[in-house]
């Protein structure tokens, strides 16, 4: 594997996109499945019961729930129409290669069990983000894997009330891993660089950034939720460029999923990694000291940072995109210090 290589996210260089290819070039609209759909409700609205008789009062449901038949047949008939479509690319993916029906139908499937039952994270301040229009998240990162991103990912595709996606930018590793490549860009996820996360939130999409980057999630397990630092202030400038409000982000949680005791630096740069984490379980206890442990999560997006009262000359001012770096460092730190101080225990 050849090195791996942290994007510095203030790089206003251009990229070469990987695009993920398309059998036949067909590009059709996404279709909903049929029968109930649950990606994007709103936190606490009961799922829709769609059905022949769905407008009797209640009828419907009744006959279903007695015949013990007509949920299941609608579950099989949308799994086998999500089939057809996924094997004659009657699907749609954007130009950065996200695939909005796999995202919602199987990704966040997939990760909603670890995100509910196993982290059992808790959500605070998600009406911060905005209902419409571009927005870009700032958060701490850390936990030795980058399992933070994903869950806040899940954050507010399940919990924001207008059902937003989130689209995270990640490290260049993220994209030369195999099978890992694919199912970043069917998820969403882009390039670390200026260029992509601007053209996405003048397009109107929740931007997602980790400026810590390796150096957060990789360091000791002694330094944990100390932030450290957030480079250039590059992600102010795209923000200012696009014109769109920063919301502070804090994780608690995360850090002690992966205690990182140890850094064996000769095996990361043989295996082209930018660390090779030696925690109290990992690599002694094979693939069971792999599985992270059990902790409690918390997820808090803070007040927006609104930018658009700035002139567009404004994201060249050094001093001001120093200023608003270091307003949202402070903010996210010290929101991690009150929750911390909130919580009675790692695992509970």
């Amino acid at each position: 594997m050849a090195d791996a290589k942290v994007i510095p996210f203030d790089d206003d260089r251009s990229r070469a996109r990987r695009r993920p290819g398309r059998a036949d070039g067909e590009a059709a609209a996404v279709r909903a499945l049929p029968g109930p759909q649950t990606g994007s409700r709103a936190p606490g609205e009961a799922p829709a019961v769609a059905g022949p008789h769905s407008g009797d009062g209640g009828a419907g449901e009744a006959e279903d729930s007695g015949a013990g038949g007509g949920g299941w047949e609608r579950r099989l008939a949308g799994g086998l129409a999500f089939l057809r479509r996924r094997i004659t690319g009657d699907y749609e993916v954007d130009e950065f290669g996200y695939d909005a029906e796999l995202t919602d139908q199987v990704l966040m499937s997939l990760l909603r069990p670890l995100y509910e039952k196993y982290f059992r994270v808790e959500v605070k301040g998600v009406e911060n983000i905005p209902a419409d229009g571009g927005a870009l998240i700032v958060a701490n990162h850390s936990g030795t894997v980058p399992l933070d991103g994903l869950m806040m990912q899940v954050a507010v595709h399940d919990h924001h009330p207008a059902g937003r996606h989130l689209r995270l930018l990640a490290a260049d590793l993220v994209f030369v891993l195999p099978v890992v490549n694919e199912l970043a860009r069917k998820a969403g996820h882009t390039l670390a660089c200026a260029e992509d996360a601007e053209r996405l939130l003048r397009a109107g999409e929740i931007v997602g950034v980790m400026p810590e980057g390796f150096k957060g999630i990789g360091k000791p397990f002694g330094e944990r939720y100390k932030l450290q630092r957030f480079g250039r202030g590059g992600f102010v400038s795209t923000a200012l460029r696009a014109g769109v409000p920063i919301v502070p982000c804090s994780i608690v949680g995360a850090e002690e999923i992966y205690p990182m005791v140890g850094n064996a630096k000769t095996l990361a740069r043989v295996l082209g990694l930018p660390y090779f984490p030696l925690t109290p379980t990992f690599p002694w206890l094979g693939p069971l000291g792999a599985l992270p442990l059990p902790t409690k999560w918390t997820i808090q997006f803070g007040e927006p940072i609104p930018t658009d009262s700035y002139a567009p000359e404004a994201a060249e001012d050094p001093m001001l995109m120093f200023n608003l770096t270091d307003q949202v460092r402070e903010q996210i730190q010290h929101t991690l210090y009150k929750l911390l101080v909130q919580r009675r225990s790692v695992f509970f």
